[in-house]
């Protein structure tokens, strides 16, 4: 009766234990999700490579042939308003892809359909002539690549719904991080110490040390993932400015990506050639043409866009990753707008998100600041992983009652969801890998098969959890997240012919990087599944004398 009392809820005892209350509840209830969100947005840390090694298709055709140079930019955007003004003579907007960031690939041009979706083109670069599905480079295997841990790290593959989740979990994350920092007076202390095979307090020591080396990371995380949001969750004013409804968000949307855009004139004029607005553009934003995008092409009134591309080098210098823009009339040559490499449009508001974004999403400071970002986020993970298997080793030996008489039977949930938000989903990582390679490739909606396999390898992991007992669920996923781990790379070399010696002869380090990444996830697995087994042991050993001193008459019998 006195446990239950001492744990009844946040008004028992004064301010510090009001917060510790807050930041055992606010966090249990949010740590398997949030775990969720920061393994998964770690992983999206190294988006590219993961996208890399999930088409092998592509890098293998480029390490034995790199594509041609093929034509200039200037035959290149001719061809491209060729065919716009063939095919796609009525849409209100033309955007063309003269390059990649080298000065080859492919020439590709965009446009909005009549359900105003985005809709691409790809042209050879020799003829520019429609290049077929799957011509050209080669066709890849249809997947969602690095990007689905991207997706579901923000919005859930659920939209905006996801978002909002992802949202309140951001917000609890906050509150936790606070209230933590105002319950534990010797945090800072306590980082220094760590007490090994200690049960309860070897749990807290890890808890304290992963969340006080990384506090600032934490905190930063949290709020810039919460404000890059900040008009999906806040919408009031941009609802009294704008309306109400998609033509209010509709008027929004055009307000902030095309400040300024004018409405057709209604009088017909040809795009003239975009070779001396692309050369003008790159002079006076200092990069690269990416895109040359035309408004209201056909029309006197249609405005002429030149983007640049980020170079790694200025990237790495600065928060805010927008490109150059020059926009011109192309009925005059008149330059309308400049905008800066960095630089935004909107006012201080704008820039501020912007560099928020940056932040966020490690879009600056080359490979050194992802490895940092990447390290810290398993330390965010590893901080929400033993917070929750801490609730659970407090209260093995102790019953505190929380729950009435259904307290035995949420202890046995928590318990189970412990297993399957941490060790399961690691299983469903892996999966999702191991999918890659093992669905066929030319099968319809190949994409969301991958995804069926990372939802379902998930969901199993949680029924497997909820059906076996906490310490052999442990092991068993332990067990298996460690052997998907250590023969992914083997998985590689029998399903597509590559193997770890041959990516790193030829300088592959994107793919691998992802093996051997993998490899050590699977080493940490089984020295994990390792420790469980040691431990279920002994405490299958200390139970036996205690078993052997009730039925001898309380008499325990100790033996070696």
């Amino acid at each position: 009766m006195a446990a239950q009392q001492k744990a009844s809820g946040a008004g028992a005892g004064g301010f510090r234990q009001a917060q510790a209350w807050l930041h055992t509840w606010c966090g249990l209830w949010f740590s398997w999700l949030l775990f969720a969100v920061f393994l998964t947005g770690t992983l999206a840390v190294f988006e590219e490579p993961i996208t890399h090694w999930m088409t092998p298709e592509h890098h293998a055709e480029e390490a034995a042939a790199p594509a041609p140079a093929g034509t200039d930019r200037a035959q290149r955007l001719a061809w491209g308003l060729a065919y716009m003004e063939k095919h796609h003579p009525g849409a209100g907007m033309w955007e063309l892809w003269p390059a990649d960031a080298e000065g080859a690939g492919d020439l590709r041009v965009y446009w909005f359909d009549e359900k105003r979706q985005y809709a691409v083109a790809r042209l050879d670069t020799a003829t520019g002539q429609p290049l077929a599905a799957g011509q050209g480079r080669g066709a890849a295997r249809a997947t969602l690549g690095g990007h689905h841990f991207v997706d579901f790290h923000y919005e859930l593959h659920a939209g905006k719904a996801g978002l909002w989740v992802v949202g309140i979990a951001g917000m609890a994350m906050l509150v936790a991080l606070v209230s933590g920092v105002v319950t534990h007076r010797r945090i800072f202390k306590d980082f220094f110490t760590f007490r090994a095979r200690k049960g309860q307090r070897s749990w807290l020591d890890a808890h304290n040390a992963v969340a006080v080396l990384t506090l600032p990371f934490q905190f930063m995380i949290a709020y810039t993932g919460i404000a890059i949001s900040g008009m999906t969750f806040m919408p009031a004013g941009i609802a009294a400015y704008f309306g109400t409804g998609s033509e209010g968000a509709q008027a929004y949307r055009a307000a902030l990506n095309e400040p300024g855009k004018p409405r057709p004139s209604g009088r017909a004029m040809a795009v003239p050639d975009l070779e001396p607005f692309a050369r003008r553009g790159q002079e006076l934003m200092g990069q690269p043409v990416r895109a040359v995008v035309i408004d209201h092409p056909g029309d006197a009134a249609a405005r002429i866009g030149v983007y640049g591309w980020n170079g790694d080098e200025s990237m790495r210098r600065r928060l805010s990753p927008t490109s150059g823009m020059a926009m011109f009339s192309a009925a005059t040559g008149e330059v309308l707008q400049v905008r800066q490499p960095g630089g935004v449009d909107g006012g201080g508001a704008s820039l501020a998100q912007s560099v928020m974004g940056g932040l966020h999403m490690v879009q600056f400071g080359g490979l050194a600041l992802k490895w940092l970002y990447f390290l810290c986020g398993l330390a965010g993970s590893a901080m929400m992983a033993t917070g929750a298997i801490l609730f659970m080793v407090k209260r093995r030996d102790r019953h505190l009652g929380e729950f009435g008489a259904a307290t035995a039977r949420m202890y046995r949930l928590i318990e189970g969801l412990n297993v399957a938000a941490i060790a399961g989903l690691g299983v469903a990582c892996v999966g999702y890998l191991w999918a890659n390679r093992l669905v066929p490739v030319g099968l319809a909606h190949r994409s969301g098969w991958e995804l069926a396999a990372f939802f379902g390898l998930w969901g199993l992991a949680l029924a497997h959890a909820l059906v076996r007992a906490p310490a052999a669920a442990w092991r068993e996923q332990l067990g298996l997240l460690a052997l998907l781990c250590l023969l992914l790379p083997a998985l590689n070399w029998l399903t597509v012919g590559d193997h770890l010696p041959a990516q790193m002869l030829r300088g592959d380090w994107e793919s691998a990087g992802v093996e051997l990444l993998c490899m050590a996830a699977g080493l940490a697995a089984a020295s994990a599944w390792r420790w469980q087994g040691r431990r279920g042991a002994a405490g299958r050993e200390s139970r036996q004398p205690r078993r052997r001193a009730r039925q001898g008459g309380g008499r325990a019998e100790m033996r070696p």
